[in-house]
């Protein structure tokens, strides 16, 4: 059965983005980044990967299930298929029509998550990476197996939490592994125990 990998940078007070949904406080040059490009770079819109003259490897993940504001942070730069290495899943019920050009090869679903992601779990393939953001991954909370947290040395005070607001459930995690950068950045991954 493959794997839901929840991978995305946070805040040291655990904001994925800040209120308006700027991400731009987290760091973007430095050895971890070099890591990125080295282990993740299946995570990278093709964008950056072209800028670095980089291509995606496909080593840890065949597809990518966001929501709509992950989704929609390429817009204002004409990008509306942001990982076209991967088979990418937008869960919104927003219409097509709100995408502004040709989504390309993303497949926008009001499918309940749950439903989408159990489905995913069970085709042929490699790992699914949950891009983000906070109100999907509360959702999808109890179908996440792998936790990866691009921990970064800020503080954003408020902003989009790693996790939107959910019912109590208490949902336990192994840490797997740590690997610390010259920028301050860990990253940490766990493991649902």
């Amino acid at each position: 059965m493959r794997e839901l990998t929840y991978l995305i940078a946070v805040s040291l007070d655990g904001y994925i983005a800040a209120p308006d949904d700027a991400f731009d406080a987290f760091l973007t040059e430095g050895d971890h980044v070099d890591h990125l490009f080295a282990e993740w770079s299946d995570t990278l819109p093709a964008a950056a990967l072209t800028a670095a003259g980089a291509a995606a490897d496909n080593k840890h993940f065949d597809t990518v299930v966001m929501g709509w504001q992950a989704y929609a942070v390429g817009f204002p730069f004409g990008v509306t298929d942001p990982y076209p290495h991967l088979r990418s899943y937008v869960v919104t019920h927003r219409p097509e029509r709100e995408v502004p050009g040709d989504p390309g090869g993303v497949t926008l679903t009001g499918e309940d998550p749950v439903a989408l992601v159990r489905r995913l779990k069970q085709e042929d393939g490699s790992g699914i990476w949950l891009c983000g953001g906070s109100r999907l991954a509360a959702t999808l909370a109890d179908e996440i197996d792998r936790l990866v947290l691009k921990v970064h040395p800020i503080l954003l005070g408020e902003g989009k939490p790693l996790f939107a607001q959910r019912p109590y459930a208490r949902t336990a995690f192994a840490l797997a592994e740590t690997r610390s950068f010259t920028t301050g950045v860990l990253m940490n991954t766990y493991v649902r125990r």
